[in-house]
């Protein structure tokens, strides 16, 4: 005759023995400011999609926070020649924006109908008028006057985006590295009115296919250059994924914004930040 036996539970897994701190000075709701973030959201209709599109919109202006506070930075340590912890920071903005490139996949789980339902709620609200994207793409060296006038009612957007389109972008500042390295950068390229779109150049072009083809020479600006076609090559496919996520959810119908929608966003796609690191790969 067997005798069975009740198993004692285990506290292997349990947390009952840990030194939790349970009475916190500040507590993790505290430190991220959660009960104000988490009450940010407020759908203007009762249509169960919405919340996911303000939650979508809301968090891609998070990580651009965050990918502002690494470009900016970054600038600031290769206008230092310092170009180590650069690299670190502009890997981390490609991999921001590869968190706002997945963004646009749950997006796209909203069908025509599911968007339409509230769409009406968005008035003449936009992605377009986004200032941290405005800001982003003014470091990276989209410069255009035109498009900060959708802030001008904010004045201190406008102010800060007015800085921003005056002042180099990240590219200007790797070309006056590159100056300041010895390269032949001519002057008109590092010496400009950096409100005013970058135009490509044939001795930038040559700078760029020297460190290429002399890349154990150069290692150090060989790698800044290829940390700044991953920034770029993000950025483009992030605006294709959001040009098709468009299209796949209002067709060819004009943006809440006023822009044409999808043909204003095929037109993006045609600019580039960095474009003599593009040209030079025909070539090396």
């Amino acid at each position: 005759m067997t005798t069975s036996t009740t198993s004692q539970p285990t506290t292997q897994n349990s947390v009952d023995n840990e030194s939790i701190h349970w009475d916190q000075d500040i507590s993790y709701g505290q430190y991220l400011d959660l009960e104000p973030l988490l009450a940010c959201q407020n759908p203007a209709s009762k249509e169960h999609d919405e919340l996911l599109f303000i939650v979508i919109h809301q968090v891609s202006e998070l990580w651009i926070k965050l990918a502002l506070h690494e470009a900016h930075a970054a600038a600031r340590h290769v206008a230092a020649d310092n170009l180590s912890p650069a690299f670190k920071m502009l890997t981390r903005v490609s991999r921001v924006q590869e968190q706002l490139i997945k963004a646009w996949e749950v997006l796209v789980t909203m069908t025509p109908a599911d968007y339409a339902s509230f769409r009406d709620s968005l008035g003449q609200s936009s992605g377009f008028q986004s200032y941290q994207y405005r800001e982003i793409e003014f470091l990276l060296g989209n410069k255009n006057a035109k498009l900060i006038e959708a802030h001008r009612a904010k004045p201190k957007h406008y102010q800060k985006l007015t800085e921003a389109l005056h002042a180099p972008s990240l590219y200007d500042i790797v070309l006056k590295l590159l100056a300041q390295r010895g390269f032949a950068i001519p002057a008109d390229k590092i010496e400009r009115d950096f409100s005013l779109p970058y135009a490509p150049s044939s001795d930038v072009e040559a700078v760029w296919m020297r460190i290429y083809r002399e890349s154990d020479t150069y290692w150090d600006l060989y790698e800044l250059a290829e940390k700044l076609v991953d920034i770029e090559f993000n950025f483009q496919r992030w605006r294709f994924s959001h040009m098709k996520t468009v299209e796949r959810i209002i067709g060819y119908r004009r943006g809440t914004g006023g822009s044409s929608g999808v043909n204003y966003l095929v037109k993006a796609l045609d600019l580039q930040f960095f474009p003599e690191l593009w040209s030079v790969r025909t070539s090396v």
